[in-house]
């Protein structure tokens, strides 16, 4: 059983040295909460300090010349830093979120939750925890009936009174409601961080995504210069008898299927500009959106890696559903406290008189004193079915809270294995890349000679341009992996600063967040 303060009883002072005794000792009986005591859950069997995977991954990375070619070095036990996208080192990026920090509804939204339940936690507190206290002032007129009353027909009647109620917690069930909306109030605290890192998350990704079309549509152009290039070359070969009107046709039909690549690229680019533009909370209209590129985007060398006995402390999602498993072992506590009797207290004090000269007088002086006791006999299995209900509601978020501490080592080792293949993929991909460009060269001085044939020329030409959009593809691979790593592991809010409310008129960009209290 776990222990609570007692509460004052304010009209115990008016009772009778025996009520005032019997109402001590149930003030005493209050401090039992009956239910489960809240723990925090424990790790699965499988994880250990040391790793996410069944195989250790490489610590260092392979590197690879050009943009996004560098070696990426793990830290394990490495704190994450709240800006980690700081990280990429692009200004315009972190101007961006910054931004978009200020005026993204959906933080907003998940902030106005936060408050409201913050707010009814503190009305069910006043309403449970301590006593209600009113006031009542009357004054009336009134006509008895004379056929069977003495005196006057007609009298005034004036009263004030003090009254005083309260339900003694016997057995925890206040206590434990009110547990429950402190968990709730939790679960909002880790749904706004939950917010924030998703937001991050989405805007570094999409800024990834965006130069990678950007870098892909630009390639395409290129490859589609040289195609029409090669096109004009043949053409004239063509008009001075030199090649088949079949080479034309052919090198017409390469032009076309690559001019057919750019508009679905520049859809895509348009779509990831639009999103970008929501997710930074502004309308697709509006102008002064920074554009970006691979280029200026600088691949992070060290990458913190949390341990994983710290991941759920630190992943909001699982910190949420600690929170709801948290509620609904208080809900379990205000079942079982249901079946047990209540005690409910009353008193009052003030006076009554007729004329209003003696209502503050010692003789017009009423008080009284009131104690209940509720015990539920009969009520059809009622209470019984409500705990089974509230067990199996409990059971239902355990059983959710080990699926998302699951998934969130499925994400941190999907992210370490992505990091490890993206650098190695990179690397043969740029190997490739180079090849076919020279290849490309080759062939089409082979052609010019006549030592190569126009097959071999526009096999040449199709390899390059898919080694060319597949080395855009593999270096933009390792940035959306790189981030996906930050977001599988937190984002580093606990080190973050507060968000600002943007609901509220005359708040700060941003201000110092405070510590957040542990699931209790």
């Amino acid at each position: 059983m776990s222990r609570a303060d007692s509460h004052a009883i304010p009209a115990a002072a008016a009772a009778p040295a025996s009520l005032r005794l019997g109402l001590a000792a149930a003030v005493l009986l209050g401090g039992c909460a009956v239910g489960p005591d809240f723990t925090s859950p424990e790790l699965p069997a499988a994880v250990t300090d040391n790793s996410y995977t069944p195989t250790p991954v490489v610590q260092e990375t392979v590197s690879a010349p050009g943009t996004g070619g560098a070696a990426q070095r793990l830290l394990p036990g490495r704190d994450i830093p709240a800006q980690w996208w700081s990280l990429f080192h692009s200004d315009a990026l972190d101007q961006l979120i910054r931004a978009a920090l200020a005026q993204s509804p959906n933080l907003a939204a998940a902030q106005a939750a936060l408050r409201q339940a913050q707010e009814t936690l503190n009305a069910q507190t006043g309403a449970l925890q301590y006593p209600n206290v009113g006031l009542q002032l009357g004054a009336q007129r009134e006509r008895a009936n004379t056929n069977t009353s003495a005196g006057v027909a007609d009298f005034n009647l004036y009263n004030a009174s003090v009254n005083v109620g309260y339900t003694l917690d016997l057995f925890g069930g206040n206590r434990r409601a009110l547990e429950g909306l402190a968990a709730a109030v939790d679960y909002q605290r880790f749904q706004v961080e939950a917010s924030y890192l998703a937001l991050t998350s989405n805007l570094v990704t999409t800024a990834i995504r965006e130069a990678s079309l950007r870098a892909q549509l630009q390639a395409t152009r290129e490859v589609l210069a040289l195609q029409e290039k090669q096109l004009s070359v043949v053409n004239l070969q063509f008009n001075a008898g030199a090649v088949a009107r079949s080479a034309v046709l052919a090198q017409r039909t390469q032009v076309t299927q690559t001019r057919a690549t750019v508009p679905p690229l520049e859809k895509a680019l348009a779509q990831t500009r639009h999103q970008l533009s929501v997710y930074a909370g502004k309308p697709p209209s509006e102008l002064g959106l920074p554009e970006f590129e691979l280029d200026s985007l600088q691949l992070p060398q060290e990458l913190p890696l949390s341990l994983p006995s710290s991941l759920v402390r630190q992943r909001p999602d699982i910190r949420a559903n600690e929170a709801l498993l948290h509620e609904a072992s208080a809900q379990v506590g205000v079942a079982t406290a249901a079946q047990y009797p209540q005690l409910n207290l009353s008193a009052g004090y003030g006076t009554s008189s007729s004329l209003a000269s003696q209502l503050f007088t010692g003789a017009a002086t009423i008080w009284s004193l009131a104690a209940g006791l509720t015990q539920p006999i009969f009520n059809g299995g009622a209470l019984s079915a409500k705990k089974r209900a509230a067990v199996a509601a409990y059971d239902q978020a355990q059983a959710q809270y080990q699926a998302t501490v699951l998934g969130a080592f499925q994400n941190v080792a999907d992210a370490l294995r992505a990091i490890e293949s993206d650098a190695q993929a990179l690397s043969t991909q740029a190997q490739t890349e180079a090849l076919a460009r020279e290849a490309l060269a080759l062939t089409n001085e082979q052609y010019k000679l006549g030592a190569a044939s126009y097959l071999q020329l526009l096999d040449a030409q199709r390899t390059y341009q898919q080694t060319r959009i597949g080395l855009v593809q593999a270096q933009a691979a390792r940035y959306a992996d790189t981030a996906a790593l930050f977001q599988a592991l937190g984002g580093g809010w606990w080190n973050a600063p507060a968000l600002a409310d943007t609901s509220q008129p005359g708040t700060a960009a941003v201000t110092q967040r405070p510590a957040l209290a542990p699931v209790r």
